[in-house]
């Protein structure tokens, strides 16, 4: 007759191993390897909604923030003189809009401008479809959170007329076109 052959311990704790590691390697995840909490590049400025004073655009027609509610804005502000961070800023904003493909339309690019200077006609023909705005001592400017100075930053705004963005003038343009393109997608406004 042949003899049974028992269970060796070994497989007992193999067995218990198995079972107790997905929960231990659980714990150590939780608490030693949290993930970063925020999937977003820009700044979250704290949703504020943007003051809609009575402005004028270069051409001298009328015009407020409200006028472009419904769409996403990109908004930058610096002088009319439009040094060489100004027209990469104006290029960004463009660029960014562009990227978008179909989705393009549901954004505006809005140049505040923060003083008398008339912007020239080349940098005007170079950025067309920006709205420039005079913007001057408007409560509009006194309301872009810059701690650093607003012309230091590229805002955006939702569809309803919140702030709520705020990206570096020199950010990395692939990871703004990330938030972008994540905010089109999951936003049923604008």
């Amino acid at each position: 007759m042949a003899e049974k052959k028992r269970p060796s311990r070994a497989s007992l704790w193999l067995i218990f191993a198995l079972c107790v590691a997905p929960v231990a390697a659980s714990y150590i995840a939780f608490y030693f390897f949290t993930p970063k909490g925020q999937v977003n590049y820009g700044e979250l400025v704290g949703t504020r909604p943007l003051p809609a004073p009575a402005m004028q655009l270069t051409d001298g027609t009328a015009f407020s923030i409200d006028r472009l509610r419904g769409k996403w804005m990109l908004l930058m502000t610096d002088s009319g003189a439009c040094a060489a961070e100004c027209a990469g800023k104006l290029f960004a904003l463009r660029q960014l809009r562009l990227s978008q493909g179909r989705e393009m339309n549901r954004i505006e690019r809005v140049w505040l401008i923060s003083d008398g200077v008339s912007p020239a006609a080349g940098t005007i023909a170079a950025f067309e479809g920006t709205w420039l705005v005079r913007a001057a001592g408007s409560e509009l400017l006194k309301a872009l959170p810059a701690d650093a100075g607003a012309e230091h930053f590229i805002y955006l705004a939702d569809p309803l007329g919140n702030l709520v963005l705020r990206y570096p003038r020199d950010g990395d343009p692939a990871r703004i076109i990330k938030d972008l393109t994540r905010l089109l997608k999951t936003s049923g406004i604008g």
